[in-house]
């Protein structure tokens, strides 16, 4: 990392990443950009039995429409809590958990294949779910972990998805990154970084990186 991205993330950060930089945004922040209706929707959330997936799905359900939302998490205990809280909060009790480890490359294709055999319709994918591991570790198909959750997960659920989205009334895929992706360029060389010193931090934003890279489609 470059003397000079470090200088132009630590400007960043300190304007926008800060609760006065929270603060500057709300300002311009419309709450009637809200006001869309729900009916009728499928969404399925990875990562969302906490953080940013448990409010995400917390924030859809409180739209008071009967919609389907599927959880997608590792953690069983975690996410029937946080399905219980959902429900309990929200009323809506179309809420689906499946547990996933967006870690296994394998294990997630066979999870969307099957999704898309048996529901029939898919509006919205949002792609939440990630890692940051600071020791270098290997999943069942030789991927480093790190890559494998935060990027090739993401990617293969994705692609395997589309052809169900596709079918779907106007279909959307959200993939959540981070402003840390600032700070690296990208080594489309060095995917499983396996080269120098590994440093759970960089491979991170190397990993949202390359999620902004190719996530670039269109239904």
């Amino acid at each position: 990392m470059s003397l000079y991205r470090n200088a132009v993330w630590f400007l960043n950060g300190i304007q926008q990443y800060t609760r006065k930089g929270y603060d500057t945004a709300s300002r311009n922040f419309d709450s009637h950009d809200l006001d869309v209706s729900v009916v009728g929707r499928s969404f399925m959330i990875t990562g969302a039995n906490s953080g940013i997936g448990r409010v995400t799905a917390m924030a859809i359900a409180k739209k008071g429409a009967q919609w389907d939302c599927h959880m997608v998490c590792r953690n069983s205990d975690r996410a029937e809590e946080a399905r219980a809280d959902i429900i309990r909060e929200s009323g809506n009790t179309e809420v689906h958990v499946h547990i996933v480890d967006m870690s296994e490359t394998r294990q997630v294709w066979e999870f969307a294949e099957t999704f898309r055999k048996e529901y029939t319709s898919l509006n919205v994918l949002i792609n939440n779910a990630g890692c940051m591991l600071h020791k270098r570790e290997l999943n069942a198909d030789g991927l480093e972990k790190n890559f494998a959750t935060n990027t090739m997960g993401v990617y293969v659920l994705t692609r395997t998805l589309i052809p169900l989205m596709q079918k779907s009334r106007d279909p959307r895929v959200i993939t959540v990154s981070s402003g840390g992706m600032l700070v690296q360029n990208l080594k489309a060389d060095d995917l499983q970084s396996e080269k120098g010193h590994f440093d759970g931090v960089m491979v991170y934003t190397q990993n949202k990186t390359f999620r902004v890279s190719w996530h670039n489609w269109k239904p």
